[in-house]
């Protein structure tokens, strides 16, 4: 039993280096190390660690990824369906040609409006001041006024109380005329008015109300009494506003007449007549006022009172 027990004993402290991890390994000493030289270099090199191990397969510092596993090769399906993923769907395709063409489209709503409502004012300002400054220059070389050819200018009209000094051309060709700022005088056919020389007749005349140089922008501001003044080479012949039509069809040309219904007059006189387009920026109806003539005066006696100061 001694025996037995003095051998249980040997055996139990043969275990405890083994156990408590302070002796040597048994496994170490039962199973040599394999390879070269430089594989146990390195086997005992990476035994000797600063206390932190490593997960397996990590090649860097402790928590530190290690290299990833290479991926597996598509097979063809699974390439031809990851290439259709990536295309866009003709859905997408349409609708990104639908948002391309309402932009193209947007911008060019906005080229087309700031060219109406800017340049062709700059445009026909230029021109009417040009032409302005040919008819003074033809007073002033004393040439015979004669006829005049459709589009040619001949005579100036001011509105003091708008600030208006325009150009009077002959005609109303939208073209040669309206479009390039002036104020066309009707002169053809069955809308032919007369003259402001005349001693008899109404002296009607057209304008653009918005775009184009708009002289007549603000004719609805005229009251009665406020001066409208036509310059020619002779004389200046003065109109006093009397009323104003609101609304009337284009077709109603009765109120370019001799003598215009509505107008307030009774019976024939020297009368002026503006026409233009109403409301702004349309050209459905037309406004008209009418004036009566209050003042002939040569040019040798110089401006009239409301052109001085």
């Amino acid at each position: 039993g001694a025996t037995a027990a003095a051998g249980g004993a040997e055996e139990a402290t043969a275990l405890l280096p083994t156990i408590s991890g302070t002796g040597p390994d048994p496994v170490a000493r039962t199973e040599p190390a394999t390879g070269g030289r430089a594989e146990r270099r390195k086997a005992a090199k990476g035994g000797r660690g600063r206390g932190r191990t490593r997960p397996p397969g990590t090649g860097g510092p402790a928590g530190a990824p290690g290299p990833s596993t290479p991926a597996r090769p598509l097979s063809r399906v699974e390439a031809r369906k990851a290439a259709r993923a990536l295309k866009d769907s003709p859905g997408v395709i349409l609708s990104r040609a639908v948002g391309e063409i309402f932009i193209s489209l947007g911008v060019l709503m906005l080229l087309f409006v700031t060219y109406q409502l800017w340049w062709t004012n700059i445009q026909a300002d230029l021109y009417a001041g040009k032409e302005k400054d040919k008819i003074q220059q033809g007073w002033a070389e004393g040439r015979q006024p004669g006829a005049f050819e459709p589009g040619q200018g001949f005579a100036i009209m001011h509105i003091p109380k708008l600030d208006v000094v325009v150009p009077i051309a002959e005609g109303i060709d939208k073209a040669k005329v309206l479009d390039r700022g002036m104020v066309g005088h009707y002169a053809e056919g069955r809308l032919k008015t007369a003259m402001p020389s005349d001693k008899q007749g109404n002296f009607a005349v057209a304008g653009h109300r918005n775009t184009h140089g708009e002289p007549f922008r603000y004719i609805n501001r005229l009251k009665p009494g406020d001066k409208i003044i036509v310059e020619t080479q002779d004389a200046y012949f003065t109109y006093d506003m009397a009323s104003i039509l609101p609304q009337t069809a284009p077709s109603n040309t009765g109120v370019i007449g001799p003598v215009p219904p509505g107008s307030g007059f009774s019976e024939p006189g020297r009368y002026i007549t503006l026409t233009t387009c109403t409301p702004e920026f349309t050209s459905t109806y037309r406004m008209i006022v009418w004036g009566k003539m209050v003042e002939e005066r040569p040019r040798d006696k110089g401006k009239p009172d409301a052109l001085v100061g």
